[in-house]
């Protein structure tokens, strides 16, 4: 049984950048375990579905994540917006001590920005006709890229297709990490800490599993109640999104299709995203094969919470996600307003040479009532799960504002689980500053 000085669990965003860094010390030695294959293909990933959304019509939704070298960074679209000053400094609000949008900002590097235009007509002039600026394009970095430009470190070891299913524990301690690989169990001991990495969905089961969480539900899914902790897989949070659909007269152009920030109450915070896609998305996200186009609308401060659950000690089993869309009704409000807000966007006058009809939810739906069936009827997750390991010093939390777990020394998590509020902009920007913050807290 070899140890290393550090075992990482997860190599996604967080675990890749946490690997570069703290391998960056040749002294010290570092493993890095992933789950999923180190060659992905289109199949790769995590393919969960939530439970039925008890406000979005009963729904099963796909909730897609990466499981892979990279992980959800190799698919998802990188959109790498800082979000308001403000989305951040609410963590310090929440209890994590020092953790505010000025502390942060050496490590919100958000990639280059692009400038905004040429314009592709007509998408940019209907942005601007509807009192919109759109946002300027960033380039974030795939994390894969970062592990593949420090693999040859002879310090950094990295296991592809070993998956996790416990962090041991002794009287208190976090010794290391059981996984499976090849068929087989192995036991990997970490001499200095563990840092779970596997994002708001992985670093909440892998704890449950571990015996880490509220200790009513580990005992109802048969498992030793290792530490008390009631707050794991507690507080999800996601981006809901719902879209406008317009058939048109033949092919939209959407190369760099713009992408703005709204606010649904005048006087209040921007919350709402809008952009652009190149077809007409149907209900829950399905893509036409008609000509057209859509306008995208995502609530960017939802006030719902779900959790995460197991549901039972196989750790092969997917989780219970219960992402509770739209479970308060100030999202749905919010919801409506920003389809309305859509539909001006889809609707402007530099459009209405390509645009035919107003397919979904059609151009005849107005009442508020059914304006928020529809969004019910339509809404989906971002793929932007958050908060489930929440950090702070009340009885909640489950890190420290160090990112320590409460009550087992030698573990930490660092990912978007430990965030206590969703930000406003892509989580993966958000994703990188807590990784490399933490790297930081780490090393010293």
């Amino acid at each position: 049984m070899r140890s290393f000085d550090y075992v990482i669990v997860g190599a996604g965003t967080a675990g890749c950048v946490l690997a570069a860094r703290l391998s960056a010390d040749p002294e010290v030695t570092v493993l890095l375990l992933e789950a999923g294959t180190a060659f992905p293909d289109g199949d790769s990933g995590w393919h969960y579905r939530t439970v039925p959304q008890a406000d979005a019509d009963r729904a099963t939704l796909s909730y897609p994540l990466g499981k892979a070298l990279g992980g959800s960074s190799r698919a998802d679209g990188l959109m790498a917006g800082l979000g308001d000053p403000d989305s951040y400094d609410a963590w310090a609000e929440a209890g994590a001590t020092d953790w505010t949008y000025a502390a942060l900002l050496p490590f919100l590097g958000a990639g280059a920005a692009s400038p905004v235009g040429p314009p592709v007509e007509p998408l940019w002039a209907a942005t601007v006709e509807a009192g919109h600026h759109p946002q300027a394009d960033r380039d974030a970095l795939p994390a894969g890229e970062m592990l593949a430009a420090i693999a040859q470190r002879p310090n950094l070891t990295v296991l592809p297709d070993a998956q996790a299913v416990r962090v041991v524990v002794d009287r208190g301690d976090c010794r290391g990490v059981a996984y499976h690989v090849d068929g087989h169990t192995g036991l990997t001991c970490a001499d200095r800490e563990v840092v779970l990495a596997t994002g708001a969905i992985g670093s909440p089961r892998l704890l449950l599993l571990s015996g880490i969480g509220p200790g009513a539900d580990l005992r109802a899914n048969g498992l030793p109640v290792v530490a008390d902790l009631p707050g794991v897989g507690s507080n999800l949070q996601d981006h809901p999104r719902s879209q406008v659909a317009y058939a048109a007269t033949g092919p939209v152009p959407a190369d760099r299709a713009p992408h703005m920030l709204a606010r649904t109450d005048p006087d209040g915070p921007q919350d709402l995203h809008l952009t652009f896609g190149d077809r007409p998305l149907h209900p829950r996200h399905e893509p036409g094969e008609e000509d057209g186009y859509s306008v995208v609308f995502a609530l960017t401060r939802p006030a719902s919470r779900g959790t995460v659950r197991l549901r039972g000690p196989d750790p092969y089993a997917p989780p219970l996600i219960d992402p509770a869309l739209l479970a308060d009704d100030a999202d749905v409000d919010r919801m409506v307003t920003g389809l309305r807000m859509a539909r001006d966007l889809g609707g402007a006058p530099a459009l209405s040479s390509v645009r035919d009809t107003e397919e979904f939810p059609g151009s005849g739906v107005d009442s508020a009532a059914v304006l928020a069936q529809y969004v019910r009827d339509t809404v989906t997750p971002c793929s932007h799960p958050a908060g489930t390991c929440r950090m702070g010093i009340d009885g909640a939390a489950v890190v420290d504002p160090e990112l320590r777990v409460h009550a087992v020394d030698g573990l930490r998590v660092a990912d978007a689980s430990v965030v206590p509020s969703i930000v406003t902009g892509n989580t993966h920007t958000a994703t990188l500053a807590v990784a490399e913050r933490a790297a930081r807290l780490i090393s010293g």
